[in-house]
């Protein structure tokens, strides 16, 4: 058969396009089969790395928090097995309704159900949010039993914050919290193991000094995830580093008993070793539940801790300030035997002290008569004390309140120290804008007026006066991840043996001496005498027709204007170990309500610690350190 000439130049065309599309789909089958090479042979490292990755995730593993522990290594706080259920939020279609289920098994108010809302719209769906923590045995088992119903709802056990002496300890532990927006917004390097359901940071005290020691190292968990994120398998699991323990000071035995002997009272009390300043016990009265904030407190619950007037929230020890009244007398005293006034010098006390037009009553209506320094601090004379303090001036009381240790903070380990204040001529000048009058001296000689201590510095004070003169600074921290925390060596305050000596006995003769303000509150057995001061500070002015009627008593009045009771003291008188102090609110007198108070929890401090070296403090032998300077 021929073919035409037509259809030759048909058949030439045809088969040139054949060739063409053909060696066009040959280069594009070299080009593709070179990029798979290329693909799976030179880069399959890469992209199997790559895989890997979208196949496994690794997840953030919460650390165990560290123990705080006594100085004799006793639990103060820990951590326990938490019974929690969590939700995600992509199991379930309908998060409101799982919540409404939920909360037939589990009680969830109003606002638990905002907060948790928030943290599901705030999280990927994949990604668990707590719901319910804390839940006895009986709920979690509810829970598990009806979990088909639960759709999204994930039973758990973790772990959560313990403080099992609760009340006793919470203005020093402080406690744990969940994170809140301005936590993460300050975090530097932590924001992610910050973000993890359920995490809590230190709020307060020591939990929220030592947080980053006690927090630990966060550990990894490695899962087999599919392309939603779901979790299908766990590969490997590291769980990080614990948190370091943390010893205090502090001797729990004495702590209890101290919170025992002040339970029912607005007031605080400290136990300080003199020598190194170990605090012993650390009581503010009343407290909170350090568990309920780790929990979380209700509105109304929390509402009542804001609004009551004993102040539960408050430190009372380092910020609770007091006009330390007669408690102050010592200072004034030391610094009338610097100035050179002669401590057997006798003041006739006639029950007043004129100045001008204008008479400063003593607490004893028919006066004292003829007193020395040490009848003076004795029997609590006041107008001798008004007379010392007119004839040194203020300034040089000031600075002997400074040398020991008032008006002024020491870096405490537990937040929130106040400095009280110890006024000048200076310091009015600056904040009030006024001259000082002489009344004003007369006046702060019984330690009233502008002067404001805290119980923390009530004894650093006795302490440094029962040490010879060295200002040591207390300290509440012993160890931290079984590093020993060196104890300062004090140094010399400058101050004679003169005028230690006269205060100290005159403090004997308060507790010892028949006729002291505390003789009532001494300890008898020997070598356990205590040495002490009574104080009395008064809240309001007590009116001339007060006075002259003689009839109001504090017991009459309304709780918030009866008087302060204060008492300071250190013990053993002979050979001191231990100072102490005790402000109890509204409490009426010192010698009434706080001398024996302060009596009893020294006496156990005595009975408890013999005096002997503390283990891991250099040993200074009994009695007084050796002058330095």
């Amino acid at each position: 058969m021929q073919i035409s000439g037509r259809d030759s130049n048909r058949y030439q065309t045809f088969t040139r396009r054949a060739a063409l599309l053909a060696g066009a789909q040959g280069v594009a089958f070299v080009v593709l089969a070179g990029r798979m090479y290329y693909l799976q042979v030179l880069k399959t490292d890469q992209y199997r790395m790559l895989a890997e990755e979208n196949r496994v995730s690794m997840r953030l593993l919460a650390p165990l928090r560290g123990n705080i522990v006594d100085r004799f290594g006793r639990i103060l706080a820990s951590n326990r097995q938490n019974y929690r259920a969590m939700l995600i939020s992509e199991q379930t279609p309908d998060v409101e309704a799982t919540l409404t289920r939920f909360s037939n098994i589990v009680e969830i108010d109003e606002y638990t159900r905002k907060r948790i809302l928030r943290d599901i719209s705030r999280s990927p769906r994949f990604m668990p949010v707590t719901v319910a923590e804390d839940l006895s045995w009986d709920e979690f088992a509810q829970v598990n039993i009806n979990e088909p119903d639960l759709p999204g709802i994930v039973p758990d056990v973790g772990e959560t914050r313990d403080y099992p002496y609760g009340e006793e300890l919470a203005h020093i532990l402080g406690y744990v919290a969940a994170v809140s927006e301005k936590d993460l917004a300050s975090a530097e390097g932590d924001q992610p193991v910050l973000k993890l359901p359920g995490f809590r940071i230190g709020k307060e005290g020591i939990e929220k000094t030592y947080d980053k020691e006690l927090r630990g190292v966060p550990g990894s968990s490695h899962v087999e995830v599919n392309a939603y994120g779901r979790v299908i398998r766990e590969l490997s699991k590291d769980p990080g580093t614990p948190g370091s323990e943390v010893v205090l000071t502090l001797d729990m035995d004495i702590q209890r008993f101290a919170w025992d002997r002040l339970k029912g009272e607005s007031a605080s009390a400290v136990v300080l070793d003199i020598h190194s300043g170990d605090v012993i016990s650390f009581v503010s009265a009343p407290a909170y539940d350090p568990n309920q904030f780790n929990m979380g407190y209700g509105t109304a619950e929390y509402k009542a801790l804001l609004e009551s007037p004993y102040l539960p929230l408050m430190n009372k020890g380092l910020a609770g300030m007091y006009p330390p009244g007669s408690t102050f007398k010592m200072v004034v005293g030391m610094a009338a035997v610097e100035a050179g006034i002669d401590p057997a010098n006798r003041v006739f006390c006639p029950g007043h002290y004129s100045l001008g037009s204008h008479d400063f009553h003593c607490w004893k209506k028919g006066g004292h008569g003829a007193v020395n320094l040490h009848d003076a601090i004795k029997h609590s004379c006041d107008v001798y004390f008004y007379d010392t303090a007119k004839r040194i001036g203020i300034e040089a009381i000031a600075d002997m309140a400074r040398r020991f240790g008032l008006g002024e903070t020491y870096g405490f380990e537990v937040p929130g120290e106040k400095a009280g204040l110890v006024p000048t001529p200076g310091w009015k000048r600056a904040v009030k804008g006024e001259v000082w009058h002489q009344g004003e001296t007369v006046i702060a000689g019984i330690g009233q007026g502008y002067l404001l201590a805290t119980p923390l510095q009530l004894a650093v004070m006795t302490a440094r006066i029962a040490n010879g003169g060295y200002a040591i600074e207390p300290r509440i921290t012993r160890a931290v991840g079984g590093s020993l925390v060196p104890v300062k060596e004090p140094k010399f305050i400058g101050v004679s043996e003169d005028a230690l000596r006269a205060v100290m006995a005159g403090m004997n003769g308060v507790s010892n001496e028949i006729g002291g303000t505390a003789y009532r509150s001494r300890i008898a057995e020997p070598g356990m005498e205590l040495a002490g001061k009574t104080g009395t500070a008064q809240v309001r002015r007590i009116s001339r027709a007060e006075r002259l009627s003689g009839v109001l008593k504090n017991e009459d009045l309304e709780w918030r204007q009866r008087d302060h009771a204060l008492f300071v003291c250190f013990a053993p008188y002979d050979a001191p170990r231990y100072a102490m102090s005790v402000v109890i609110e509204h409490g009426g007198s010192g010698s009434g309500a706080a001398a024996p108070v302060a009596r009893d929890i020294m006496h156990e401090v005595l009975k408890r610690n013999p005096v002997r070296p503390q283990a891991g403090n250099p040993p200074r032998g009994a009695g007084r350190p050796a002058r330095t300077g």
